[in-house]
């Protein structure tokens, strides 16, 4: 939770002594600049000193003014009082902890440290809440919280510099890496929460006969649909040799560097064209769209699925109508009139369904079709297979030796 620090602790002392002023004289601080700036170094002050004493004194004098003359400001604030109006700001500190725990596929007795990170970590109460969460373990307080960010950067620096070499510090990517293929979805190549450096490469195939170019568009994001993740980047793969839809073969490769830049690369296999794009902002989302993400993306999961499985049945459909065609043209005369308009007529019907959204007809025309293709193919081999006039052909063991390997056979 990146908009959570201690300076949301500041703030509700602020408002509680901004509060407490305004029922003795009347005057809301917050409306005066210069009283609320040191209302908010008083209260910073106050947290501080809450840390190791159990009570502390905010004290402002000539903090304002009316027409009767100056005000003071003088409240006592103990530590009891503290923990009780700052709950709200502890349990927003739980959901990171349980959820990097839940993407880590750990479980809290196999954590083995809990670094402090951040100087509101002195707080007792964030300190009960590490031991709360860990079962009773006591938080790691060997390296100061104001600069283990900067040390952590430092070893970082080093590690990639070639300068250290007995430490590893490993980085994730937040969220999935992919690509839009048929029907507009996502496909992802790289999964979130996959260590980094990583290489993924996947083959894909075209989409329609003779397409000789294709359009690589790289998302980011949790959801099936390619419109609902973020676009990182675009471009065109072109030179690909004219062929049949899913003969062609292009690699597609995502290859993420201990920098955390993307590089992607599509490669035609046959002809050796190849064109790539370089993502330098890949992770660098905040912490908060990160988890707007992933919390849009579990809200959606059932809609996003039967979205998903309309698109899914749309390509098979299209894939199967295809291979109809297909077996009408290279067939010809082989087939008879009624198996050829038969087929023509649910072709068609297909492709109608396939442009609405009724899953379940779409899925029947396609079951209707494969019956179809499978008994004109089973009718084709047994026509090949089916004996002629002479009685078919016979092996007396003198046939023409040429076609004949010998083999040996061997019990195990």
């Amino acid at each position: 939770d990146t908009h959570l620090g201690g300076d949301d602790w500041d703030e509700v002392i602020v408002n509680w002594a901004a509060d407490e002023f305004k029922k003795e004289q009347g005057i809301d601080l917050r409306q005066d600049r210069q009283a609320l700036q040191r209302l908010r170094e008083a209260a910073e002050k106050a947290k501080i000193e809450l840390s190791s004493l159990m009570e502390t004194e905010i004290n402002l004098p000539y903090v304002t003014a009316d027409a009767s003359g100056p005000k003071h400001l003088l409240l006592k604030l103990n530590r009891a009082k503290f923990d009780q109006m700052t709950t709200h700001l502890v349990d927003r500190a739980r959901k990171p902890f349980n959820a990097a725990i839940k993407d880590a596929n750990l479980t809290v007795d196999k954590i083995d440290e809990v670094v402090l990170v951040g100087g509101a970590t002195r707080m007792p109460m964030i300190q009960d809440l590490v031991r709360d969460l860990t079962g009773g373990k006591e938080p790691n307080k060997g390296v100061n919280p104001d600069e283990v960010v900067s040390v952590g950067a430092a070893i970082q620096g080093g590690v990639l510099a070639g300068d250290v070499k007995d430490v590893l510090l490993l980085d994730v990517t937040p969220l999935s890496l992919g690509v839009e293929t048929l029907g507009s979805v996502m496909t992802p190549l790289i999964e979130r929460n996959t260590t980094i450096p990583v290489k993924k490469t996947e083959v894909f195939s075209t989409a329609e006969d003779n397409q000789t170019s294709v359009d690589v568009h790289v998302l980011q994001g949790e959801r099936p649909m390619a419109a609902d993740n973020m676009t990182l980047g675009r471009f065109r793969l072109e030179g690909i040799l004219a062929a049949p839809r899913g003969v062609p073969q292009v690699e597609v490769t995502f290859d993420i560097d201990a920098n955390g830049i993307l590089n992607v690369k599509a490669k035609d296999k046959a002809s050796g064209k190849e064109q790539s794009v370089t993502i330098t902002a890949s992770t660098n989302l905040n912490k908060a769209d990160i988890e707007k993400m992933v919390d849009e993306a579990a809200r959606n999961r059932t809609a996003d699925e039967a979205r998903k499985e309309l698109v899914e049945v749309r390509n098979q459909g299209d894939t199967i109508a295809y291979q109809a065609e297909k077996l009408v043209k290279d067939m010809g005369d082989k087939l008879t009139a009624d198996q050829k308009s038969n087929v023509e007529s649910k072709v068609k019907a297909l492709r109608e369904a396939i442009q609405g959204d009724d899953k379940a007809r779409i899925q029947n025309l396609i079951n209707a079709l494969q019956n179809d293709l499978q008994t004109i193919g089973q009718a084709a081999y047994q026509e090949q297979g089916a004996p002629d006039e002479t009685g078919g052909p016979q092996d007396n063991g003198h046939g023409n030796d040429e076609d004949v390997v010998e083999g040996e056979f061997r019990e195990a």
